[in-house]
């Protein structure tokens, strides 16, 4: 097979890689073109060299191209794959810094809560951009793979007004089924058969068997509390699932954020947190790690080049669903996942027009959801909450309407928790001001923001939050990673 792939922020180094060599553990994909596209000429020329070292080492006719010209990268692919962070850490720094000023805390912030809904209105415009290109550039009839966050805004945005043929997908699921085959002591993840529905990042496992032998709720709480490591490190995910009576896909941190109970005041905050890793609730824990990332790939590059030489090992597959979706739809041999799509009736009680992630099936006819599923009402509930921001957020992220932006805010089910409108109102202005460079669609309302902010009486504060740990040297990674190595 011969064929065109198109990865949009392929600067994101250590993931291009990842999808790069998991498709070319396809043996029909053997000879497709690979076409790299970011805004940093710096971060291609890096993971240009790796996966040609990758295509050197296994002797391949893989294609690798790599340009800043975004439109000549899609032109003639059939599929394009999405990692973008619009706006890069400076923005994403905003995204965490400017709400602890009014209070709230998040760990992640990408996906709803005051940063997650700022990061969509950096990320809408572009990919309606990357839309434009697909539909007049790209192979007829060409699949949009989104992965960047946040995910169901992105894909809403793409559907809806791009007009492309898109799937959004995240590995949330995945990790959330290997530590429940974990906890009940599956000797594989494969052994424990789901059923997995929601919206991206608020997906409930409402159907667990493992061998056959259906799992109650009991059970999976009393496995999950007897568990040396996760009944520490999940001890929000065990809480939702007492009284929700399902386990949901998300790290307990990210969880956190998505609901109204558990980071409104500091003292819960770290009561339900676990600061072992990032992940599990720290204030600012993904910022941290994504720059700690980044100034390590940089330094220790040759390392990572150096890798680059190893044969590609097909038992190493990943699970990400990238090169598993594409195998099916060019061979025909049948994938079952996990994606997010529009509802369209696949879950009865979430909104029709929804992103919603859930069940589904794939060969050369295409994406085929398992549909009539119904979720817990108190689930339904939970995610019936984000669907109604993420909605606005949209909305407001294509009309560039700012009103309708705070009000997106303002119903953020942890912001609503923690801020009075006022408080919101300033706090966007703010966000918008700061972010105005990755915000077009506002630039009519910015000045008047920006002096709103010179006239407010709202008062803030300099707040690290409940939990903030500082970006680690290289120093001290070197010696935290020396460190696991003589550990085992």
């Amino acid at each position: 097979m011969s064929f065109k792939i198109a990865i949009i922020g392929a600067g994101s180094v250590g993931f291009t890689k990842k999808l790069f060599t998991d498709i070319l553990c396809v043996p029909e994909f053997r000879d497709i073109e690979f076409a790299l596209t970011d805004v940093s000429e710096h971060n291609l020329g890096m993971i240009k060299a790796i996966l040609e070292r990758v295509v050197e080492a296994n002797n391949l006719p893989t294609r690798v191209t790599a340009t800043t010209d975004r439109r000549k990268a899609i032109e003639g692919a059939r599929y394009i794959i999405s990692c973008v962070r619009v706006g890069g850490l400076e923005a994403y720094a905003d995204d965490i810094r400017i709400p602890l000023k009014y209070g709230i805390d998040q760990c992640v912030g990408d996906t709803i809560c005051a940063g997650g809904i700022l990061y969509g209105q950096r990320n809408i415009p572009v990919i309606l951009d990357f839309c434009k290109d697909i539909r007049e550039v790209a192979e007829t009839n060409a699949k949009f793979l989104n992965y960047a966050n946040p995910m169901a805004m992105n894909t809403w945005a793409a559907i809806e007004y791009g007009k492309v043929d898109t799937v959004g997908l995240c590995h949330g699921v995945q990790h959330g089924a290997e530590q429940i085959a974990e906890v009940l002591g599956a000797k594989s993840p494969k052994e424990l058969d789901y059923v997995c529905s929601g919206i991206n990042h608020q997906t409930w496992f409402i159907e667990l068997r493992l061998n056959g032998r259906k799992i109650g709720k009991d059970e999976l709480v009393a496995a999950f509390e007897a568990h040396p490591v996760y009944s520490k490190q999940e001890k929000l995910r065990i809480d939702v699932l007492k009284r929700f009576g399902v386990y949901s896909t998300e790290s307990n941190g990210h969880l956190s954020e998505y609901l109204p109970w558990y980071r409104k005041r500091p003292d819960e905050i770290t009561r339900w947190i676990d600061m072992s890793d990032w992940i599990h609730g720290e204030t600012g824990g993904y910022l941290r790690y994504s720059t700690e990332t980044r100034n390590w790939f940089e330094t220790e590059y040759p390392q990572f080049l150096e890798a680059a030489s190893k044969p590609i090992d097909p038992a190493k597959r990943s699970n990400e669903h990238a090169s598993h979706i594409l195998e099916a739809l060019e061979t025909n041999r049948v994938y079952r996942g996990h994606f997010n799509v529009k509802n369209n009736g696949v879950i009865t009680n979430l909104p029709q027009d929804a992103i919603i992630e859930s069940p589904g099936f794939v060969d050369r006819f295409g994406i085929n959801m398992a549909a009539g599923i119904t979720l817990p009402e108190a689930c339904a509930a939970t995610c019936i909450s984000s669907i109604n921001v993420q909605r606005m957020s949209v909305h407001a992220a294509i009309s560039g309407d700012i009103d309708l932006l705070k009000l997106a805010v303002l119903h953020d089910p942890l912001v609503g928790a923690v801020s009075t409108p006022e408080e919101v109102w300033q706090m966007v202005d703010e966000m918008v001001v700061a972010q105005a460079a990755w915000l077009p669609q506002y630039a009519h309302a910015v000045p008047a923001a920006r002096e709103r902010l010179s006239k407010s009486k709202v008062k803030t504060r300099e707040w690290a939050g409940a939990a903030r740990r500082s970006v680690r040297s290289i120093e001290e990674l070197r010696a935290e990673k020396a460190a696991l190595k003589q550990a085992g």
